[in-house]
């Protein structure tokens, strides 16, 4: 038996109301599984207990308890109108706040440890309407006067959680019966029973109130409680900073963020977040923070083992059901953007310009052709636009009647003045001799050189442009050139693509799905595997995604992936009309 084990039970025995003690050994004998992040908390709580600088208060705790279980009912489908009977991590998270105490020497008396509280858990996992239980119990049972403020990045986001508080308030015969609420908020005293004195009466001039982090002038509070929701979509820290000063003048003050992750890089959560992880590494000291983040150890456990599912969300089972889950996971495997939202907002893993598109099992096909076996059919045309020192592409996409293969041809660029140079392991010199780059004279690449091999290609092999789609809005001479090329009377050829998420997500996300599929036969040219190597996500916060390089990588290249998603761009726009060329040969 571990020293570590013989503790808890001791303690268990000492403590066996206690609910972190109950929570940690499940999760120790591996009844209940929690990531790394969890169990790193859970062994710092279990210090607390022993310390003789720390006193216990289950009695407050218990009461918080007592008071969401037995006055607070959901509010809506599935559990509309029943009673909010909390699960084991959710009393412990609750207990972690409210039992430990130290001595405040400044104000001569005994006060809650911690002060601030971090959750961060998968969506579904009921992690709003248990923080607005928390609000509610704490302006009841706190001290006259109380004011909560709840907040996040924009009002209707806010209005979530305080729209949470006021439905548990309402459904409350006996909450109901002493507050009131109306636009601005929910106060105490109710106009139709009045009382004249007391703490449910309006001389207790305590509210609920909710704030948008957008709204100005949010200086001047005094609270006891501030919460905010969804922290992942603050930029930084200034719009929160008004309520922690808001705290500020209170003996017992608590700061409450509730958040999954989400798709702003470098803004407050990633801070946030790397603070956490020093705390609960021991490398930094916030003794007043108390972290509780659902996270996984890592993606690779998501795909290979489902209770691996239970480190971000500990509601699994209860609120969030294991069909839904299975079912996007299962989605994830070969849907790019499912994969992207999945990961961050199921699994609480940061989705940046790190997380690589492909896995080699996706894009590695060394399927081939013999481009003599499609002349005369139908294709779209792409070109990734580069003039000085960077590579350059151009792409023909064919298809044949019957056929669901989108089948490449590709043809890159550089100027001379690249050669002798290694990007990406990439030797230019080879790649000439096997035919696979053009070599431009000088430092600038001349775009007329992409114009001869879009020209030659398609008149050696017969083939029907439809449409040719580019990214760069200043190729104005090297447009037109092609325009006086290929258009006909009926129809330009030429369309720019704009380079952003809105416009990119949709083929971006079919490529992969056509690369899981083998539907997209690239020749095995080795300068397009190199891209879908390297090409990674780029999220924004709506969850749409884009193809980007590797952050800080720029030898990297993703011309290919470029034209590639231009091409699948095109190819979805214009599916309806381009394939029936393509099938009537």
């Amino acid at each position: 038996m571990s020293d570590a084990v013989s503790v808890l039970e001791k303690l268990i025995v000492r403590y066996p109301e206690s609910n972190i003690l109950n929570y940690t050994q499940e999760c120790k004998n591996g009844d209940i599984v929690v990531g790394r992040d969890i169990m790193l908390q859970l062994d710092m709580f279990i210090e607390f207990f022993n310390d003789p600088d720390i006193q216990l208060d289950f009695e407050y705790s218990n009461k918080i308890i007592k008071f969401i279980e037995s006055e607070c009912k959901h509010s809506e489908a599935p559990f509309a109108g029943k009673p909010f009977l909390l699960e084991l991590w959710q009393k412990a998270f609750i207990e972690s706040i409210f039992l430990f105490k130290v001595y405040n020497s400044e104000i001569g008396k005994w006060v809650r440890k911690h002060q601030e509280a971090l959750l961060e858990v998968g969506k579904k996992a009921g992690k709003t309407p248990l923080i607005a239980s928390i609000c509610l119990a704490c302006w009841f049972c706190g001290p006259k006067g109380s004011k909560i403020l709840v907040s996040s990045n924009d009002y209707d986001q806010a209005s979530l959680m305080y729209d949470a508080i006021n439905a548990m308030r309402e459904e409350s015969p006996t909450l109901e019966r002493v507050t009131r609420s109306n636009v601005k908020g929910m106060y105490f005293g109710n106009p139709k029973k009045v009382r004249k004195k007391g703490k449910f009466s309006y001389q207790n001039k305590g509210n609920i109130r909710k704030i948008s982090s957008r709204k100005k002038a949010n200086e001047g509070r005094n609270i006891i409680v501030g919460a905010v929701d969804e922290a992942h979509e603050l930029a930084d820290e200034r719009p929160i900073m008004p309520l922690r000063q808001g705290l500020s003048t209170q003996d017992e003050g608590l700061y409450i963020e509730t958040t999954t992750e989400g798709f702003v890089r470098d803004g407050y959560l990633d801070k946030r977040n790397a603070d956490a992880t020093k705390v609960l590494e021991g490398e930094i000291e916030r003794s007043d923070w108390v972290i509780w983040r659902y996270t996984q150890d890592n993606e690779a456990e998501i795909w290979r083992d489902e209770k691996s599912w239970y480190k971000s969300n500990p509601n699994l089972g209860v609120s969030k059901k294991w069909t839904y889950l299975r079912k996007m996971v299962e989605e994830a495997r070969t849907n790019m953007e499912t994969r992207v939202n999945v990961l961050s907002k199921d699994f609480n893993i940061p989705q940046n310009s790190a997380n690589t598109a492909f896995a080699p099992e996706v894009y590695i096909n060394e399927s081939t052709f013999d481009i003599k076996d499609l002349a005369g059919c139908f294709c779209l045309g792409s070109a990734d636009l580069a003039i000085t020192g960077d590579l350059c592409n151009s792409r023909i996409m064919i298809m044949r009647p019957n056929d669901p293969v989108k089948y490449m041809i590709t043809r890159y660029f550089i100027p001379e003045s690249k050669l002798g140079t290694k990007d990406d392991d990439l030797d230019y010199d080879e790649l000439r001799k096997k035919g696979l780059i053009t070599i431009g004279p000088g430092n600038d690449l001349d775009l007329e050189l992409v114009t001869q091999w879009f020209v030659e290609t398609i008149s050696t092999y017969s083939l029907r442009m439809y449409k040719c789609f580019y990214d760069n809005a200043l190729a104005k001479f090297w447009t037109k050139s092609m325009s006086e090329i290929f258009d006909d009377t009926d129809q330009e050829v030429m369309e720019r693509v704009p380079q952003r998420h809105e416009y990119l997500s949709n083929p971006f996300t079919l490529l992969g799905s056509d690369l899981t599929s083998k539907l997209i036969n690239y020749n095995n040219n080795e300068i397009d595997r190199a891209c879908l190597r390297n090409v990674c996500i780029d999220a924004n916060k709506r969850g749409l995604i884009m193809p980007r390089k590797p952050e800080g990588n720029n030898a990297k290249k993703i011309d290919g992936v470029a034209t590639m998603v231009m091409c699948l761009y095109g190819w979805q726009i214009y599916k309806t009309e381009f394939m029936r060329y393509v099938n009537m040969g």
